[in-house]
């Protein structure tokens, strides 16, 4: 939805208070503080999660479960970020399991399930999906002879066809991945309608939320989903991955895993020795959040304060920068425009101008964006821009209006050669 004057949001941390927190914002370029907008390919962290991390490494380092002091800190760090976790996601903490990012994630759940499935069942994907949840559900035509069926996207919009994913769905449909928002374009999914379908069809859904957890507040039960992963580096915590799953599936999975190792979930989702830094950074990433709501409530209350005013504060900054770049000749931009369910994540091209050309040509005007697929690669093909990619711009919980001024200017002069 769009910001209206008429619209009362939360009280939450103001935009200069929570540039303050993150010490890449002193950066300079060209003797412009630099304005980031790749916060869809990883944010800035604050000082408070990088601490949090230095004092896990620094004064609690140790393995898990055995009787010693550090080792009993190192437990009780870990399910203190486990409940923060399931606190972000709308989960309980024996629903949280860790990786070592999403698409390792993805991929071992998919071998898990598949361990029960038979030869000719079905996994439903979608072209406007990330390949992080799409290969590792066509890894398993290979290896178990799944057969995987595509839910073609609307390329003039940029969204699902959500009728051609209905006729999609059938007896042998097993599983539906699906995406909560395109880390390309910004399009957000109507995943609860699409898991409603779903569910009726006795299928299971997996739903990548790396770039919609950093945007919305998750909430799995209200989604539908049985899976849904996220990447706590896209909304200012560590490289880590984080996968919640329903308890009574996670418990019931043939999960790959050594025979000591734990029977009880999560833990039995947890391969090896963990990084254990970078999940109390994780669960230090969702107080950081929850903090800008300030006191009152308890964390997921606060969550929602924060969410729901920096999602006004995300439109105010897509509709300024959307109006910005389409003024421009020889622009094109991409993604559903603002007011429809998006984010605020903007992916353009240049007329005559590669899309690396245009991100570094941004460079020496203190603008860092990204360019590619992002990974997004059958979106590309789809829009015709596989082998150049697009430009990319995120706004993030630290994006000004003058760093979107500044985005549009730059742009302005790179499209007039």
């Amino acid at each position: 939805m769009a910001v209206s004057a008429a619209r009362t949001l939360p009280e939450v941390a103001s935009v200069a208070d929570i540039r303050s927190r993150f010490p890449a914002l002193e950066r300079t370029e060209g003797g412009s503080p630099v304005a980031f907008f790749d916060g869809p390919g990883g944010t800035q962290v604050p000082r408070a999660v990088a601490d949090a991390v230095t004092d896990y490494l620094l004064r609690h380092n140790a393995n898990t479960h055995w009787s010693y002091p550090t080792s009993v800190e190192t437990d009780a760090m870990l399910a203190a970020a486990r409940s923060a976790m399931a606190d972000f996601l709308g989960g309980d903490p024996a629903e949280i399991a860790f990786g070592a990012n999403m698409t390792t994630l993805t991929f071992h759940i998919s071998r898990a399930l598949a361990r029960g499935w038979a030869e000719g069942d079905e996994v439903v994907v979608t072209e406007l999906d990330h390949h992080a949840n799409v290969d590792p559900w066509k890894a398993l035509a290979k290896e178990r002879g799944i057969v995987v069926r595509t839910v073609p996207l609307v390329a003039g919009t940029a969204q699902l066809d959500l009728d051609a994913f209905v006729r999609l769905l059938g007896r042998k449909t097993r599983l539906v991945a699906v995406g909560g928002a395109s880390n390309a374009v910004g399009t957000i999914n109507d995943v609860a309608r699409i898991a409603a379908a779903a569910r009726a069809n006795g299928s299971l859904v997996f739903v990548d939320a790396v770039h919609y957890a950093p945007h919305a507040l998750v909430d799995v039960k209200a989604l539908g989903a049985d899976f849904l992963a996220c990447s706590p580096y896209k909304f200012y915590g560590p490289h880590a991955g984080v996968l919640w799953g329903r308890r009574e599936l996670i418990e019931s999975l043939d999960v790959p895993k050594l025979r000591p190792a734990p029977e009880e979930a999560p833990d039995r989702l947890e391969t090896g020795t963990q990084n254990h830094e970078g999940i109390v950074g994780c669960g230090a990433a969702v107080e950081f959040l929850a903090s800008l709501a300030g006191p009152g409530g308890d964390r997921r209350a606060r969550l929602a304060r924060t969410f729901a005013a920096l999602q006004g504060r995300g439109e105010a900054l897509l509709a300024r920068m959307w109006a910005g770049l389409a003024s421009i000749p020889g622009v094109t931009l991409y993604g559903p425009p603002p007011g429809a369910p998006r984010t605020p994540t903007v992916s353009f091209c240049v007329k005559g101008r590669a899309s690396a050309d245009v991100a570094r040509a941004l460079v020496p005007r203190g603008v860092y964006a990204s360019n590619g697929d992002f990974y997004a690669t059958t979106l590309l093909e789809r829009l015709g821009h596989a082998k150049d990619g697009l430009v990319r711009a995120g706004c993030a919980c630290y994006t000004t209006g003058d760093e979107v001024d500044r985005l549009v200017a730059g742009v302005r002069e790179i499209a007039r050669g």
